[in-house]
């Protein structure tokens, strides 16, 4: 005796539609199979997604608002503004020291003696800083941090900048 179940699936006894009785994954290997161009392009797309979010993650672990900036200036943080000098004339964070991104780069003698302390970067647009940062880290340095958003970001929290000049020794 025959029953019907549903269109394309009849019911014999323990027999049923052999294309109905494979399970999950013998369909989808099976969707593999028959579909590999499209198939290979989700897997890709899914690694490519894993690996820009893991890259993210780890870019914004070390990039802080400028309120955490402040609390940080508060136990002692050494501020890096690597901005021209018109600029920082212009307007800095108070207790900042100019520098140039070269000479983050050559790992200059003045910073080597704040390996240990905590390290604030600090640009324009703070593009610039968190590759500034990723230097500092690769130099050995334990606590560098670079300013979310950049002084555009503390600008628009309307927090306070200072005109005094660099102190001597401290400028490019």
């Amino acid at each position: 005796m025959r029953n019907f179940f549903a269109p394309g699936m009849i019911l014999d006894g323990s027999t049923v539609n052999q294309r109905a009785a494979l399970g999950v994954m013998d369909r989808l290997i099976e969707y593999f199979t028959h579909h590999t161009l499209l198939a290979s392009a989700t897997v890709v797309v899914a690694i490519v997604v894993a690996v820009y979010e893991m890259r993210m993650r780890g870019q914004n672990e070390a990039a802080i608002s400028p309120q955490d900036v402040i609390r940080l200036m508060n136990q002692g943080a050494l501020l890096i503004d690597l901005r021209p000098q018109e600029q920082f004339a212009a307007g800095h964070v108070a207790g900042a020291r100019l520098m140039t991104g070269e000479q983050i780069l050559k790992g200059s003698e003045t910073l080597k003696r704040f390996k240990e302390k905590v390290v604030v970067v600090y640009d324009d647009s703070g593009s610039l800083s968190a590759s500034a940062r990723r230097q500092l880290t690769a130099q050995g340095f334990t606590k560098a941090f670079n300013l979310r958003g950049g002084l555009a970001a503390w600008r628009s929290e309307n927090l306070p900048l200072s005109k005094e000049p660099a102190p001597k020794g401290q400028s490019a």
